[in-house]
């Protein structure tokens, strides 16, 4: 919450946009220490990183959960024999890191005997309840509140969290049910937030304000890991549910007494001036809400075909560096990652001060005139890609050095926080009405890879975790990576598209619903 108040400190309402609509900003607007616009992105920041706190802090609270005694007891009575019969390829390349057996923490067994299936079960019911809920979020946001429905996202997160003790007690599948409830909070949020930043953020301004608040995401990983582990050491598993479901109480409180779903519907804590300033720089007030997404139009449309090549490539690779790509330096070079969370945090606390940085910049060189909405997005999109692709065909050829290992996930997970200055936040671009429904359908395919890269990479390195095995996942993702270039780039724009614009009512002929000005939108 500091760090993005720092952020709005130094950010002034008359910083972006054409000179017209800054002659609106008055004096009074002038002494505003931070503009309400900014404060909505930051408690939007806030609520992504909740979110993706309970996204992850399953991973983490399992390991304090099972009795892994018990279990290991078991498997070796089930292996003992197959033990002949199983021909595993394992190559050893690396030596074993001395550091390894130093640093890893001991963990105390829990009261829950689940194998590897149930644990399995148990972490992807919240993709399957996040796929489910993704559509009908987007056009929710879009025809009722996107406001309400973020509220509603992180309340029911919140209940879920606080049942979570109780309902792993009474069976694992009443656990995997709270898990597949807050899956279904979390994919309503990237919609609702889409939709919510489409009605506050100047054209100018967007680059910004979208990277604040999908900032949030990788912030609350971070977070997340810490402070999980924090405490399933110090206060038992359950406090880890109890307390970061109290912990987001505070925020929805917030939330609901601040935030409106417009400019035009927030009666508090915002100056008339900034209101009409927003509202004029994207072309004039609301009354028509969009009743029918023109399908044909939109899947016709080569812009948008590029945002969705674009996010899937994009998830595929982010996927394999978050999932695959410690489980290759575990397997091949030896070195166990999750023997220190604070290394494992690193990465994600530089994607977050990247995409901040890069944000900013892409905002200055556009005010500037130096840049267009559409060479900004790619360039940012251009670094979420471009980079992690090096990294990975570095990561083939570094031998045994674990070092440079960890230089280079880092760099790549840092590099593709560009994506929030880039494609992900080019719906808005092309269609401010739609932004909703957009990123719903856009994360609805980039979904996929979550479900298919572990068995795309199992297929391949089961019982042959050979560099060789590896250096063919790695391919497969630097393909994708190459594909999501040339797409992106030769198709990518930052331009309204004409789409977006919805015959009104004729009692409602002279209003317009979100149309961009075009002299922002170059």
């Amino acid at each position: 919450m500091i760090t993005g108040l720092r952020v709005c400190a130094h950010v002034h309402c008359d910083a972006f946009g054409d000179p017209h609509t800054n002659e609106i900003m008055s004096s009074r607007e002038n002494r505003t220490t931070c503009p309400f616009r900014y404060l909505m992105a930051v408690m939007g920041s806030i609520g992504l990183a909740i979110l993706y706190g309970f996204k992850v802090n399953t991973s983490v609270a399992i390991v304090a959960m099972v009795n892994h005694t018990a279990i290991k007891s078991h498997i070796k009575l089930s292996t003992s024999n197959d033990s002949e019969t199983n021909n595993t390829t394992l190559t050893n390349i690396c030596p074993f890191d001395d550091m390894s057996d130093v640093t890893t923490i001991k963990n105390e067994d829990g009261p829950f005997v689940w194998n590897e299936f149930i644990q399995g079960l148990i972490l992807s019911s919240y993709f399957w309840g996040y796929i489910v809920s993704m559509l009908p979020g987007g056009r929710l946001a879009e025809l009722w509140s996107a406001k309400w429905l973020m509220n509603g996202s992180v309340l029911l997160n919140l209940v879920a969290s606080i049942l979570t003790p109780i309902a792993a007690r009474m069976h694992y599948w009443l656990f995997i049910a709270m898990r597949f409830l807050q899956g279904i909070g979390g994919g309503v949020s990237f919609p609702a937030m889409h939709v919510m930043i489409a009605k506050w953020a100047p054209p100018h301004e967007r680059n910004v304000i979208a990277s604040i608040v999908y900032a949030g995401t990788a912030l609350g990983t971070v977070i997340s890991i810490l402070l999980t582990g924090l405490l399933a050491v110090n206060l038992g598993w359950e406090s880890i549910f109890y307390i970061e479901g109290a912990l987001c109480l505070i925020w929805c409180t917030i939330w609901w007494l601040m935030i409106a779903d417009s400019p035009e519907e927030q009666t508090r804590f915002i100056t008339q001036e900034e209101k009409n300033y927003i509202v004029m720089s994207l072309g004039g007030h609301k009354k028509n809400i969009p009743k029918a997404i023109p399908w044909l139009q939109v899947f016709r449309s080569k812009p948008f075909i590029a945002i969705l090549v674009a996010h899937f490539c994009s998830n595929f690779g982010w996927y394999m560096l978050l999932i695959e790509l410690p489980t290759f330096m575990n397997q091949i070079l030896k070195f166990n990652m999750s023997s220190n969370t604070g290394l494992s945090s690193i990465p994600f606390f530089c994607m977050w001060l990247f995409t901040m940085i890069l944000s900013e910049v892409l905002a200055v060189l556009q005010k500037k005139g130096l840049i267009t909405v559409t060479i900004s997005r790619k360039i940012g999109t251009l670094f979420a890609s471009l980079v992690p692709m090096l990294c990975l065909i570095q990561v083939s050829y570094i031998g045994c050095d674990r070092t440079k290992a960890v230089v280079l996930m880092t760099i790549a997970v840092t590099c593709i926080g560009g994506m929030y200055s880039g494609f992900l936040a080019n719906h808005i671009d092309l269609a401010p009405n739609f932004a909703g429904s957009l990123v719903a359908i856009t994360n609805f395919v980039a979904t996929i890879p979550g479900f298919v890269v572990p068995v795309f990479v199992g297929q391949l390195t089961h019982g042959n975790q050979t560099i060789e095995a590896w250096r063919i996942v790695f391919l497969v993702t630097i393909i994708l990576y190459i594909i999501e270039i040339l797409v992106y780039t030769i198709f990518g724009s930052g331009n309204e598209q004409p789409w977006n614009q919805i015959e009104a009512s004729d009692e409602e002929a002279n209003d317009q619903t979100l149309p961009l000005r075009r002299n922002n939108t170059r």
